[in-house]
């Protein structure tokens, strides 16, 4: 997947890779140490205990060097060559500063029972936060890192940052990428333990909308 993300980014902008390993107890830690040899785009960050995808996703952008993010969860599904439609999407205007764009899995490569459960969540959600997102849960994404860092904070906001930015006075827009079969690492989330968590969490955001978003601010410039 990295060999794959080099190919994507070299041509068309400098990057960085941040790799988030979230305590790992197999042979990642190992493996990372010949990674670190054969790309020098390539910064690792290590959790000292498992924190989750959440905190995986803080951790990289708190840490990130360049003003995009791009995010990509490391199990081999999503494609890295999906990077560059998004990279020329954004906008260059100011509006670029309150963007994001976040994939759609047009051809889900999961089992039947979590397309169903993920079809049935993203329904939800789409009804309750009216944010216009068909799939929350796609790990590709790309905005500002200021952006992010504007957002709360909260376990889980990976699966809410289109209803957040929108919040914040800012557009999401989904744009589709292909999905691949998991050929490395397994699911850490059960479909009911994922379900009863989204629902508290959906419970929360909705709490949060309700409050005073950020007012939108304009400069008046001298006569």
């Amino acid at each position: 997947m990295l060999e794959e993300t080099r190919q994507a980014l070299s041509p068309i902008v400098e990057f960085e890779i941040l790799l988030v390993d979230d305590a790992s107890t197999d042979e990642t830690p190992s493996l990372i140490q010949e990674l670190l040899k054969d790309f020098p785009q390539l910064r690792v960050l290590q959790h000292h205990k498992r924190s989750g995808q959440s905190a995986g996703l803080r951790t990289g952008i708190h840490a990130a060097s360049f003003p995009w993010i791009a995010t990509l969860d490391g199990d081999g599904q999503n494609d890295p060559a999906d990077l560059p439609a998004f990279w020329n999407a954004k906008p260059n205007g100011p509006e670029a500063k309150k963007w994001m764009a976040i994939g759609h899995r047009m051809d889900r490569r999961d089992g039947s029972a979590k397309r169903f459960a993920s079809k049935f969540a993203n329904g939800l959600r789409r009804r309750a936060l009216r944010d216009d997102t068909p799939d929350t849960g796609c790990g590709i994404k790309l905005f500002p890192r200021e952006l992010f860092l504007q957002l709360p904070w909260f376990s889980h906001i990976h699966r809410f940052l289109p209803a957040l930015i929108r919040r914040a006075g800012g557009t999401s827009v989904s744009l589709p990428v292909s999905h691949r079969e998991r050929t490395r690492s397994e699911s850490k989330y059960g479909i009911w333990d994922r379900a009863w968590v989204g629902i508290w969490d959906l419970l929360g955001i909705m709490w949060l909308l309700r409050r005073n978003a950020a007012p939108i601010v304009k400069e008046i410039p001298r006569s």
